[in-house]
């Protein structure tokens, strides 16, 4: 009997000792955090929430520094046409740094592919639309490059698009003999060119249809990004490529396609810069690749790879759209945009580095 009892209390004491650990766990998952690592968590999740609050205090300061002139329809539709091309090619370099990348030859791709599409058309007579296409092919061909040199031949980014960098600007120069398509050719011979730059009016505010491709684009790789197999297998190879590469994910294959497709963009932009100067000339947009990069880490994009929002790049092109203006309308020296720029800059990968070391 004394026996039976015991086995009889054992299944009630390890009902106990169960139910006191259980306790215990629960009692650490459940410990309250603080303002500040709330904060921390918050970021981490949103990254793209750093730059829109960025945003929001600009526009506020220079409301109040320039006043209601500042926040007329025509000023704040004026920031989204100075922010088109960055947009655009920002959209680009946002899907090669997710995936832990960098392409410093956006830029020349952008001024390679508007010199194809206009010296196509004038050199020898392309019809414009086919023209267009071979602008296309042009960015999509360099993107194609750039991929294989890092995914096949496993050569640093950096490296790669440096070196591809100065060989596209050298060709567009040799190509284009450093001669400029004029605006009035362009709108008597091949409007659809310009088309980019065309705008529509609603009240005072203007916008172009270079300004509605760009949002229109930043939206559907949003949805792409956040809502494909696609878009979680690019931010899968900038976290961690072994790790998504024994999940299934055949790296090579996503980071060549990521560099065709920021190559097809940046042609894109080409077209948009066409529009935006009426004209097609070799020396304009070729620090566009600095200037996205510029968006991109201001709009929260850890260069580390594998963490960002596309709409985080956005705000950062915003942001120094806002600055420029602002500064502008003050009546300040221009130099102090840089200034305040590089400010920026180092704020955002310093907050991206405290995110990614407190925060999990």
């Amino acid at each position: 009997m004394t026996d039976a009892s015991a086995d009889a209390r054992r299944p009630q004491e390890f009902e106990k000792a169960l139910a006191g650990s259980d306790t215990s766990v629960a009692s650490f998952d459940t410990h309250n955090r603080s303002l500040l690592e709330k904060a921390q968590h918050f970021l981490h999740k949103n990254p793209a929430a750093v730059p829109l609050i960025v945003l929001v205090l600009s526009l506020a300061f220079f409301g109040v520094a320039v006043g209601s002139k500042f926040f007329s329809a025509f000023s704040l539709t004026l920031i989204l046409q100075q922010v088109a091309i960055v947009g655009i090619v920002g959209a680009a370099q946002t899907l090669v740094i997710l995936t832990a990348g960098i392409d410093l030859s956006v830029g020349a791709i952008v001024v390679l592919s508007s010199v194809v599409m206009g010296q196509f058309t004038f050199r020898y007579g392309l019809p414009a639309p086919i023209a267009i296409l071979c602008g296309f092919a042009c960015g999509a061909l360099c993107g194609w490059i750039n991929g294989v040199l890092v995914a096949r031949m496993k050569l640093p980014p950096f490296i790669v698009t440096l070196g591809t960098w100065q060989i596209i600007l050298a060709a567009n120069f040799l190509y284009s003999a450093n001669e400029t398509i004029r605006s009035q050719d362009i709108q008597a011979q091949a409007p659809l060119l310009q088309l980019f730059g065309q705008s529509i009016r609603i009240g005072g505010a203007v916008f172009t249809y270079g300004v509605i491709v760009m949002v229109l684009l930043v939206l559907f790789l949003w949805y792409v990004l956040n809502h494909t197999a696609w878009g979680r297998h690019v931010y899968a190879v900038g976290d961690d490529p072994e790790a998504a590469d024994l999940s299934g994910v055949n790296v090579n294959r996503m980071l060549v396609s990521v560099y065709v497709i920021s190559g097809i963009i940046c042609a894109l932009a080409g077209w948009v810069l066409i529009g935006r100067l009426g004209s097609v000339s070799p020396t304009s947009g070729q620090f566009a690749n600095i200037e996205s990069i510029t968006a991109v880490v201001i709009g929260g994009i850890s260069l580390f790879g594998g963490r960002g929002s596309i709409l985080g790049m956005l705000f950062g092109a915003l942001i120094v759209g806002v600055f420029s203006l602002g500064l502008r309308l003050i009546g300040t020296d221009p130099q102090w945009t840089y200034l305040l720029i590089g400010v920026l800059i180092i704020v955002a990968v310093a907050i991206d580095q405290w995110i990614r070391k407190v925060a999990g």
